[in-house]
């Protein structure tokens, strides 16, 4: 006999077949082998020192690729090395030349696939980040292009006996879709089979006595067959999970809910069994079945809150359509062919017709339109969109036909840099999540603990109520409640603020809001719109109209892009009047203001101008020339949306608002009274931004900081929550612990309250959860209720919890 025939592979665990046998020297010891592709995966797994993943892991049983044993990448991958390809599947991250990639893993089953996986890319040269979120089973890969490509990523990820795909948002939905289908379809079976095992416990529920032993016996056994389909496939995952648990106990030291809950079921199984074949005692199959239906229910419940939590990224995924109009021969030909988006390449022209979706960011080429930018910008009226104007991937088209070049698409797009930080935010576990998961599986341990003692007390008194009571206690305890309590609630209030246009980035904003008690605020950009308008033209020299002051000072800025400029050539265009043609080019003294010839314009301090006191609340800018003062033009900047709200919510909150700005003392002085704000401080640079919120930390105070997210690195960086005003993925790196993607401060208002809300409703959930627990556990271990009574009960407390963290979806 071959000795193969009863040897398994040290990889996947298979048995290996006569003449299949492949041996090598692991960490010296010889390892049997299935197929080469088991070998090379666990060569590279030893050689990188990560042989501990063999004692974490779960038991795979699949067979790799063959082509796993070369160092080659295979065909299939190589075109994600394509510049276009990876144009798709990539964004940039920072200004570095890094990129960042978001992929889909296969076949991941529990913990140490996780560790394995992120261990691995970690050492790949090039690669500097990994984030591996086992929910969602995606990774989040920063890599250098020029020492490692993407489809290296997706090799070495094989390579490990796994597999990865770059991940395309709209997919993400029927992910959702199938996880719902399939729970809902297990609990529908288990559902029934309760229906029918009820059905059939019924004659002895009301003490029947005219019923038959056979006919008894025959219940008994249709009862148990309706079970296993139930204890199988309904409650296939709970034992699946728990097994997982008992497996990592040696590693981490706690065991999940599930744990007691396979406990109790396997238990009540066998010992109705053990019954039915010796015709003594209870079935428990009834018991079984309505547990299973109703822990079920209650996680159908809690799988809900938790994608309606994650609404905000779905909800950029539903806005991708799957297909497009593509000019295939533009300009030459108008001639459109519907194709699906992920087939588009940067490049290609698209038709969007009006009511349609844009499937891509690009720019418009033909037919200005207007747009509804509202799901990346939170603002609901219309863009106005010229030629030559960006569009993105998203946004509604309003008005006309449009015509938009292709010039970013897939992961490159501003939405699916906004999904990633969506992503990113569920990859960071508040501090009260981990709390909860910590003492709740502390809590386990305890119950397993007090259930085994309780039933042996009841063996040694009254032994014919010993499976009972273990069983009842192990059922009737919460810990589903205890685990549930903290993260549906800050799940809910996550996804409620997404809806508001704020993307939660780092997991302890809603936390700290409840902490806060100082709000530095920055002026330009965040407090206003950085959008000034001009007020009046004053101190107007004689012989000057305010037409001709105007017309020259927008000479001057024609083809300057900062905001001042901006505001003049508005006021020029709305007053049309037209532009003088100047003799001497315009020289930028970059800080100082511009010349032309005789002519200068910029700040009082290079014109050497004493400015007007009385608007200093303004901004200011002077025109001059060899013989002095021509014209001063005042601006006023625009406050923005929802300030008053934003500052309300603080008062009622007692929170002390704080005006920090690199403006001149004299406006930020006027702005702070105009809205009300005591504690102020203008003239400042990064570095006394950053000083300023440092003292406050340092005399006890809990910073909260928002900023316009690139001139207030610093300021974002030292606040304990720091919030970046402003839409799109490039924000994250100012060091924000939040994005506030609508124009308005409203939304900021509502979070403050929504975090109060949700630390009040946290506090409900955890004192109803040990409330229930001081009350259900003594009564089930004094034998006082059956195993289905408590399963009734610890699913409508799970489902209590469940149901008043949903509250928080609606801010």
């Amino acid at each position: 006999m071959n000795k193969a025939t009863h040897m398994t592979c040290y990889h996947c665990s298979s048995v290996i077949l006569p003449g299949e046998l492949i041996e090598a020297e692991l960490g010296g010891i010889l390892r049997p082998f299935c197929c080469p592709g088991c070998m090379a995966i666990a060569q590279t797994i030893h050689g990188e020192g990560l042989e501990v993943f063999y004692v974490r892991r779960a038991q795979s049983g699949d067979k790799p690729a063959a082509y796993l044993a070369s160092n080659d990448i295979p065909e299939k991958l190589k075109p994600y090395d394509d510049l276009s390809l990876r144009g798709r599947f990539t964004r940039p991250y920072g200004d570095t030349g890094v990129l960042e990639t978001t992929l889909r893993l296969e076949k991941i089953r529990c913990a140490a696939c996780v560790w394995l996986c992120e261990q691995h890319l970690r050492r790949i040269d090039g690669v500097s980040d990994v984030q591996i979120n086992y929910v969602t089973q995606k990774v989040m890969v920063r890599f250098s292009p020029e020492k490692t490509s993407l489809a290296r990523l997706l090799f070495e990820i094989e390579r490990i006996g796994y597999e990865a795909w770059p991940f395309e948002p709209s997919l993400s939905l029927d992910r959702v879709k199938k996880e719902r289908r399939q729970l809902l379809t297990r609990l529908g079976v288990a559902l029934l089979g309760m229906m029918q095992v009820m059905m059939y416990a019924w004659p002895s529920y009301v003490g029947a006595n005219d019923i038959t032993p056979e006919f008894d016996l025959l219940l008994g056994w249709t009862s148990w067959a309706l079970t296993v389909p139930v204890m199988v496939y309904s409650a296939g995952p709970i034992f699946q999970s728990a097994w997982r648990s008992v497996q990592s106990f040696r590693q981490i030291h706690m065991l999940n809910m599930d744990v007691p809950i396979a406990l109790a079921l396997a238990l009540a199984f066998i010992a109705g069994t053990i019954n039915l074949i010796t015709g003594s005692g209870q079935s428990y199959f009834d018991s079984i079945t309505m547990f299973v239906a109703f822990i079920l229910a209650a996680r159908y419940v809690e799988l809900l809150a938790r994608q309606d939590a994650q609404g905000g990224a779905e909800a950029l995924a539903k806005q991708l359509p799957a297909t497009c109009e593509r000019l295939h021969s533009y300009p030459d030909s108008f001639e459109v062919e519907v194709v699906p988006v992920v087939n588009c390449n940067p490049g290609e022209v698209l038709r969007v017709s009006p009511g349609e979706v844009v499937p891509a960011d690009g720019v418009l080429i033909e037919n200005a339109s207007a747009l509804d930018e509202s799901l990346l910008t939170g603002e609901s009226k219309p863009v106005e969109k010229k030629i030559g104007d960006r569009v993105y991937a998203g946004t509604h088209n309003i008005l006309n036909p449009l015509l938009m070049r292709i010039d970013a698409v897939g992961q490159s797009t501003r939405i699916a840099g906004i999904a990633s930080l969506l992503d990113q935010a569920l990859l960071a576990k508040p501090v009260m999540v981990s709390l909860a998961e910590k003492w709740a599986a502390y809590f386990v341990g305890c119950l397993l603990l007090s259930a085994f003692i309780s039933s042996a007390i009841w063996l040694y008194f009254d032994p014919s109520k010993a499976w009972t009571v273990l069983v009842s206690v192990l059922v009737a305890s919460c810990p589903c409640a205890l685990s549930l309590a903290v993260p549906t609630a800050m799940a809910a209030a996550q996804g409620a603020v997404t809806k508001l246009g704020l993307l939660i980035v780092r997991g302890h904003v809603l936390e700290g809001l409840v902490k806060a008690s100082d709000l530095v605020l920055d002026k330009t950009g965040t407090l206003t719109m950085g959008r000034p308008e001009l007020q009046e033209v004053i101190h107007l020299r004689a012989g000057y109209r305010r037409e001709d002051a105007l017309a020259l000072a927008a000479a001057l800025e024609s083809g300057q892009r900062h905001p001042l400029a901006l505001s003049l050539l508005r006021a020029i265009e709305s007053e049309r009047l037209s532009l003088p043609i100047l003799a001497d080019p315009v020289i930028n003294l970059l800080g100082k203001g511009l010349s032309s010839g005789s002519y200068r314009l910029g700040s009082a301090a290079w014109l050497g101008i004493t400015p007007d006191a009385r608007v200093g609340q303004y901004g200011q800018v002077h025109l001059a020339d060899d013989q002095g003062l021509i014209a001063t033009f005042v601006f006023l900047d625009t406050p923005r949306p929802g300030l008053v709200n934003l500052l309300q919510a603080a008062k009622t909150r007692n929170i002390r608002v704080h005006l920090v700005s690199g403006d001149d003392p004299a406006t930020v002085a006027w702005w702070a009274s105009h809205v009300g704000i005591h504690s102020y401080r203008g003239g400042c640079t990064p570095e006394d931004k950053y000083e300023y919120i440092e003292q406050l930390q340092e005399s006890g105070r809990f910073v909260w900081a928002i900023g316009d997210g690139v001139n207030d690195a610093p300021l974002l960086a030292r606040a304990d929550i720091s919030i970046a005003v402003g839409a799109g993925a490039p924000l994250a790196a100012a060091g924000a612990d939040a994005i506030l993607t609508a124009s308005s401060l409203e939304p900021l208002a509502k979070t403050l309250k929504l975090a109060d809300k949700t630390a009040v409703i946290i506090k409900e959930n955890l004192l109803w959860a040990l409330i229930y627990n001081l009350l259900a556990i003594p009564v089930a271990m004094m034998g006082l209720v059956n195993p289905w009574i408590a399963g009734i009960g610890m699913s409508l407390s799970s489902l209590a919890v469940t149901l008043n963290a949903w509250r928080l979806r609606k801010a």
